[in-house]
């Protein structure tokens, strides 16, 4: 038992590392993007137009690379990861290149920026595909280790741009891609593991089943995407925005790097534990818990007039995006026929990109034109239609199949 808890052990620790190093990337490329675009002489606009390039792009590209993956040849999880991490420091290497066009800037970060939206779930993949060879790790763990780590280096990473400027963001994003391509490199395939093939691959053809038979099947979710598309406009409203609500507020970067930490924290405990919670509230009531979260959480900071109420509002994660995330994956994962769980899990992924995806095409150019409150109403209206939308489609429309959504 001791040797197995060791074993354990150390395959949660490679994950947790490799999960650590990527949040803590993820906190200077997106959460710091208008931070650093903004210094580098983009409007608000320019800024909501490249995120929303880059998400598009990263939706476009994220099935294609599955299907590539899934086909078993050279390109596995692992191998993706590895070239994505080269890239994404490479590209912040040719960031610090002082003289660097606007033009140049502009592609450079739309490409680091899709990048690490692209190899986020084949993180996810990674670990379902070794769990299936006999390594355990407690992905809850590991993946609220990962927010932890966006957490400490938001709270650490405010105070630093202050004091030396958006290049320090550049040098934690190589230190970050070199741990983890160091990380990924420990993932080495179990000797008699008895897989030859990645998880997901025997369900490559329902992947390219009829989108219509899918939803006819799962009404509920169907309508419930609907929903996630509005709490995730709101969503990343918040986060690729933050420093011009809190430079309204009277805050600056210090005071984003803290306000990131306190929600990326409060996810730690709501991961590692939801299989507890998951006995307890169906993973449909969940959902709608969360929904409610996303509403609130935006209509404290739309009434916000203090750095007080701006953290209050963040404190909100701890029942918003920390739950959804989980919840949602267990939700297709439980209620649906297995055969439909992968399209399942990029349907839901589908849709927050393209929350995002609308937020940067809105937000931005509301912003420059109206201000921050006129953004955070808009951004209150979109969600509270989610808030009704999902309501109403767990609650009214058919569509779990028999299995039930508890653990």
């Amino acid at each position: 038992m001791d040797e197995r808890r060791s074993v354990k052990a150390a395959w949660t620790v490679r994950y947790a590392l490799l999960n650590v190093a990527y949040f803590a990337a993820f906190c200077t490329i997106h959460a710091y993007a208008a931070v650093f675009l903004l210094d580098r002489g983009f409007t608000n606009t320019q800024v909501g137009v490249l995120l929303a390039l880059a998400n598009v792009i990263s939706a476009v590209i994220q099935p294609v690379i599955a299907g590539i993956i899934d086909k078993g040849g050279w390109l596995s999880n692992r191998r993706f990861i590895l070239i994505s991490v080269l890239t994404i420091m490479a590209g912040s290497l040719l960031l610090m290149i002082r003289g660097l066009g606007m033009a140049a800037v502009f592609i450079i970060y739309v490409i680091i920026y899709m990048i690490q939206f692209a190899y986020q779930p084949v993180m996810t993949a990674l670990c379902f595909e070794y769990q299936k060879m006999g390594c355990d790790i407690w992905y809850g763990l590991a993946r609220g280790l990962g927010s932890a780590g966006f957490a400490v280096t938001a709270a650490l990473i405010g105070g630093a741009v202050e004091k030396n400027g958006v290049f320090i963001l550049l040098v934690v994003n190589v230190i970050a891609m070199a741990v983890s391509a160091a990380a990924v490199m420990m993932f080495k395939r179990p000797v008699n593991s008895g897989i030859s093939r990645a998880p997901g691959r025997e369900d490559a053809a329902d992947v390219r089943g009829g989108f219509i038979d899918f939803f006819r099947n799962y009404p509920a979710f169907a309508v419930f995407l609907i929903a996630v598309v509005c709490f995730f406009f709101s969503h990343n409203m918040i986060n690729d925005f933050m420093i011009s609500i809190i430079r309204e507020l009277g805050g600056g970067e210090r005071e984003l790097g803290y306000a990131n930490f306190l929600q990326a924290i409060l996810e730690l405990p709501v991961m590692a534990g939801i299989g507890v919670i998951l006995k307890r509230i169906s993973s449909r009531n969940l959902l709608l818990v969360s929904g409610t979260a996303f509403f609130v959480k935006i209509l404290i900071m739309l009434f916000a007039v203090n750095m007080a109420g701006l953290f209050l509002s963040q404190s909100i994660q701890l029942f918003a995006y920390a739950v959804f995330i989980p919840a949602s994956a267990y939700y297709v994962s439980s209620t649906m026929r297995e055969s439909d769980q992968v399209k399942g899990q990029a349907f839901i992924t589908s849709a927050i990109t393209i929350g995002g995806v609308f937020s940067n095409l809105v937000s931005g150019a509301v912003l420059d034109h109206f201000g921050v409150h006129t953004m955070l109403l808009c951004g209150s209206i979109v969600c509270l239609a989610g808030v009704l939308t999902g309501f109403f489609a767990m609650l009214k429309l058919p569509g779990v199949s028999q299995k039930s959504d508890r653990v």
